[in-house]
């Protein structure tokens, strides 16, 4: 029989499954648990937009972990090549961000930030992007990259093996098991008890269910997010528009997102409204769209939480047990922070980031905003 992991981690997606790899290359026995195929909720389905960031003049512990991954993501990417022999289709692509009104002090933050930009005029956007009449100030965004999620996933699994963690799929947790006050273990869906030195809970947008157990109600839910994929040629850049994107993928796809449904509920589905909301996005956005053939839609289920910022620490009231959930749009541009945040708390040094932003037990941020959205 194996020997307990030093870290069960709950949860196979981009956040679990960085925490892993970087976990195990830290020395940690790890094993991975999830309800499902490994990586294939939330973190499949999201458009892997990476956009520009400098942790070291971030304005706040989000910007900050977001600037973690777009830094790291160059080498994390051709780490995870080189080892695996996966191309995870990372490339440092460009994007243009249409700024509403109510965001006229977002330019400030990027220079703060020192993020690398320009103001564009109508005109200048045009001749750079067959963009239609689109709502917003154009600002060009040399930084912003991209990453194809699926097959930076299956780098991710393939590098977690090379490096020892284990993996049980289709496997989820249903519960706790508790010892005079601590947890003692954890119940699998099959029925099995499995044992850990520490847990991590990094379920996405079933991590709630996990959490009341333990007397925490950070209401991390599911929000729905349908997208488009088009076969035709679009923007050479990501086009941003508030929390509507266009990310052309280089070989002949281009990828529209995303509906935003928390009503939904765990329906994971697309509806005929939504992906026609999205077309119409798409082919008045860039007009060139609109002869292009609908490939294929899907729909994830992204983990939102109240001020959308997610809960990454230790779990209050239990000693062995930690939260790394909530991430909501942002999960590829979060993962490496987190995971690298998580790696250093379970190792008793000091995180790369404040946590306290993130605590589990904190007063939702009514006003908690991103330089960016998408």
């Amino acid at each position: 029989m194996a020997s307990p992991p030093d870290v069960a981690i709950i949860g196979g997606g981009i956040i679990g499954l960085t925490s892993a790899y970087f976990l195990a290359k830290a020395g940690a026995s790890v094993a991975v648990y999830d309800r499902g195929d490994l990586g294939r909720e939330a973190s499949w389905a999201g458009a892997g937009i990476i956009p520009p960031g400098n942790p070291d003049r971030a304005a706040t512990p989000i910007d900050k972990l977001r600037g973690i991954g777009s830094v790291r993501f160059p080498e994390l990417s051709a780490e995870l090549r080189d080892l695996t022999g996966i191309d995870n289709g990372y490339r440092k692509c460009g994007g243009i961000e249409f700024l509403a009104p109510e965001d006229a002090g977002v330019p400030d933050v990027w220079r703060a930030e020192a993020i690398a930009f320009e103001r564009l005029t109508r005109a200048d956007a045009k001749k750079r992007e067959p963009i239609g009449d689109v709502e917003g100030e154009p600002y060009l965004l040399p930084g912003c990259a991209q990453v194809r999620n699926p097959w930076h996933l299956r780098a991710l699994v393939a590098a977690c093996e090379i490096a020892g963690v284990r993996f049980q799929p289709n496997t989820g947790a249903e519960g706790w098991y508790f010892d005079a006050g601590r947890v003692s273990g954890l119940r699998l869906t099959n029925g099995a008890r499995v044992t850990a030195n520490r847990y991590l809970l990094a379920a996405g947008a079933w991590s709630e269910s996990l959490l009341r157990p333990l007397d925490h109600t950070p209401h991390v839910h599911p929000v729905r997010g349908q997208i488009a994929l088009l076969r035709g040629h679009s923007s050479s850049r990501v086009l941003m528009l508030g929390k509507r994107y266009i990310v052309p993928r280089g070989d002949g796809l281009t990828l529209i997102g995303s509906t935003e449904e928390p009503e939904a509920g765990f329906e994971k589905r697309t509806t005929i409204e939504g992906v026609n909301e999205l077309l119409t996005f798409a082919r008045s956005t860039v007009p060139v769209l609109s002869d292009a053939a609908l490939e294929t839609s899907w729909a994830g289920l992204r983990p939102g939480s109240p001020d959308g910022l997610p809960f990454i620490g230790k779990v209050p009231g239990w000693d062995d047990v930690f939260v790394a959930a909530g991430h909501f749009r942002a999960g590829v541009q979060l993962s490496i922070g987190t995971a690298l945040a998580i790696t250093e708390l379970l190792a008793g040094n000091p995180t790369c980031v404040n946590l306290q932003a993130f605590a589990l037990d904190r007063a939702p941020q009514v006003n908690a905003k991103s330089a960016f959205r998408s």
